[in-house]
């Protein structure tokens, strides 16, 4: 049976075991189309109040359990050549993803062309001033990059918390956890209240899930009762490219990707996290599921040393479904503008498009927020580009639940890849479904 199907097959099981979060995506869809022809305010107002509810709930545990998870991680390997090994892995193999996803984003939308469906709704003064400013700035705001890495570094580790800066965060975070590793035994008390830190998120994990299935139905409801059949004509192109490279990422690039780094089968990989991916995928939050991807991940197999180290750096800094959403945007942009793409623009966007991604909140909408980035390299502004981000929000909610489905199942792909080859993997209990503990 081909990989394809065999994917299907799992995330059909794992629909069966989660049956009410998925009735809760299938029913929001429909409640959300009924709501665009007979729209009700009070209706609306409720279904994003009990949307928000649940995203809040769930973001709530996010900051303590990464930090403690992290930390755990971090002082559990305790040997730093082995922590070193890890962390290499996982940057390497996050690397190679994310690349994959903006070549793979960048190729279709070359091909493909999306922008030009659009190209007759801007104005030709603004065309021209658009391709003024791109021939002009090209090789300007290049000291942006390194300020970008430089704000990596919090001047005020407590001023990053308070912000929910989480990139800042991580960073202190990991440094302080490596000192925490190598001062030995004395870290015990520390370690311990991060370990009971830890327990807690979790258990406040299980009890919100129980809110998931109305949570979820909330959510889709709402965003599809905010779109119009009319105005998926007029972008469809640009919808099609992106499902197209989501579609080739999922079931072909992240299968391969198993088979040459590890021996972990992706058909049980993505059955074993069905409800993480059917959560991310209504929530459009990273972020918010990630309690849920360590929970799929440790209870059905793959260590917590690993799980604990991997996927919550994973759902901060790795994004490849948000960077091949972001490469198919800008070069959406610059084709409805009118815009030469030339080699060096293209390589430029792709590169800027890692980058942006990486700093990226998981969160729904930051997607195209982080977009300015990329424009700004190019030496334009959000601004200028008005018309044109006026498509791309139409169908933002859309698009943000497929990118967030990829972005959460990429990252327990490199997390079962790093465990496979690490031995932290239990088989058994990974290939049985059957054997499986429920999550909520």
């Amino acid at each position: 049976m081909k990989v394809h199907m065999q994917i299907l097959i799992a995330l059909g099981l794992g629909i069966k075991r989660n049956w009410h979060i998925f009735f809760g995506i299938i029913a929001g869809i429909l409640v959300g189309i009924y709501l665009h022809g007979h729209y009700n305010t009070l209706i609306a107002n409720l279904l994003t109040f009990v949307g928000q509810v649940f995203i809040r709930l769930i973001q709530m545990v996010v900051i303590p359990l990464v930090v403690s998870a992290i930390i755990i991680g971090i002082t559990s390997i305790g040997d730093n050549k082995q922590l070193g090994k890890f962390g290499t892995k996982m940057v390497l193999y996050y690397g190679i993803i994310t690349t994959i996803a903006v070549v793979i984003g960048g190729a279709l939308a070359l091909l493909i062309k999306p922008g030009l469906g659009a190209a007759h709704y801007i104005t030709e003064h603004t065309a021209a001033s658009v391709q003024a400013s791109v021939q002009t700035a090209m090789t300007q705001q290049q000291g942006n990059i390194l300020n970008l890495f430089l704000g990596f570094i919090p001047s005020n580790p407590l001023q990053s918390f308070a912000a929910g800066d989480m990139v800042p965060i991580i960073v202190f975070v990991v440094i302080f956890a490596i000192a925490l590793a190598r001062v030995g035994d004395v870290n015990r008390p520390i370690v311990s209240f991060f370990e009971s830190v830890f327990a807690a998120t979790m258990k406040i994990t299980d009890w919100i899930m129980f809110f998931a299935a109305p949570g979820v139905f909330a959510l889709t409801a709402s965003a599809v009762s905010s779109f119009g059949i009319d105005i998926f004509m007029s972008i469809s192109k640009y919808l099609g490219v992106l499902l197209i490279g989501f579609a080739i990422q999922m079931f072909i690039v992240y299968p391969l990707f198993l088979k040459f780094f590890s021996k972990v089968s992706a058909a049980m990989l993505f059955s074993a996290i069905a409800e993480a991916m059917m959560v991310a995928f209504g929530t459009a939050s990273s972020s918010a599921t990630l309690p849920l991807t360590i929970a799929c991940c440790e209870k059905r197999g793959i260590s917590h040393k690993i799980s604990s180290f991997v996927l919550p750096l994973g759902a901060t800094l790795n994004f490849d479904g948000t960077a091949l959403l972001q490469t198919v945007a800008v070069i959406f942009l610059a084709q409805a503008y009118g815009v030469v793409l030339t080699p060096f623009l293209v390589i430029q966007i792709g590169l800027l498009a890692i980058i942006a991604s990486s700093t990226c909140a998981g969160i729904p909408g930051a997607g195209l927020i982080t977009i300015a980035l990329i424009l700004n390299g190019m030496g334009l502004s959000p601004e200028q580009l008005v018309a044109g981000f006026a498509f791309l929000f139409t169908i933002e909610r859309i698009t943000d639940m497929f990118r967030t489905l990829l972005n959460v199942t990429s990252d327990a792909v490199v997390t079962a890849a790093i465990a496979d080859n690490e031995n932290e993997i239990n088989y058994d209990l990974l290939n049985n479904p059957a054997a499986y503990e429920e999550i909520a």
